[in-house]
């Protein structure tokens, strides 16, 4: 007997009745960004087979933003020179967008080379929403706080472990993998997203 076929969404559903197809919701950003915290796998299913471009670059912009104010070469360049500070962070914010782009890009790939068929631009988009939304909260701390600080540290572990998990459930959704295969799909680059943005940032 041959194995079921896997779930459609990231949940099992329950049987729906034949009908005409429900029109989905439109999935506003705040829902979307909020609704990962304290509801992602909700969320996560209504965003399925969509895309998040715009969503994606927002937040590539205001994480790329809170980076760079919280390194202090940047606030001594600031106080020297603003218009080749903003010259810099300008360069900065375009690194972030071609970093973050080529870490989804690197987890569909993965995803697609193991046995993966989900679609390119609903994984990608989504993968980069939830990695910066989920490291928000060390990113604000860090433009206060000292970036080796205890409490620094311990959200950067703690919002780390909550993306890993969510980017397993994301690629495990979008893609039909097992949960083994979804999280080989994203530990390269959640470890060195650990590695260079959460435990060595730069001074």
């Amino acid at each position: 007997m041959s194995a079921p076929p896997p779930p459609p969404t990231l949940v099992q559903p329950s049987p729906r009745k034949p009908g005409p197809p429900q029109r989905r919701r439109r999935l506003w950003w705040h829902r979307l960004f909020l609704g990962l915290w304290y509801r992602p796998v909700e969320v996560m299913d209504e965003a399925r087979d969509r895309s998040a471009w715009s969503a994606a670059v927002l937040l590539c912009l205001i994480s790329g933003a809170l980076g760079i104010v919280s390194v202090d070469a940047f606030r001594k360049q600031w106080a020297m020179d603003q218009h080749q500070a903003l010259e810099l962070a300008a360069i900065a914010e375009a690194g972030v967008l071609v970093a973050s782009l080529a870490l989804g890009v690197v987890t569909h790939a993965i995803a697609r080379t193991i046995g993966g068929n989900g679609r390119f631009e609903p994984t990608v988009s989504l993968f980069v929403v939830l990695f910066w939304v989920t490291d928000l909260p060390r990113l604000v701390l860090a433009t206060w706080l000292p970036h080796g600080s205890t409490l620094v540290q311990a959200v950067a572990w703690t919002t780390w472990g909550f993306g890993y998990l969510l980017a397993i459930l994301l690629i495990r959704g979008q893609h039909h993998l097992s949960t083994v295969k979804a999280a080989v799909a994203v530990a390269v680059q959640m470890l060195a997203s650990l590695a260079l943005l959460k435990l060595g940032p730069v001074r």
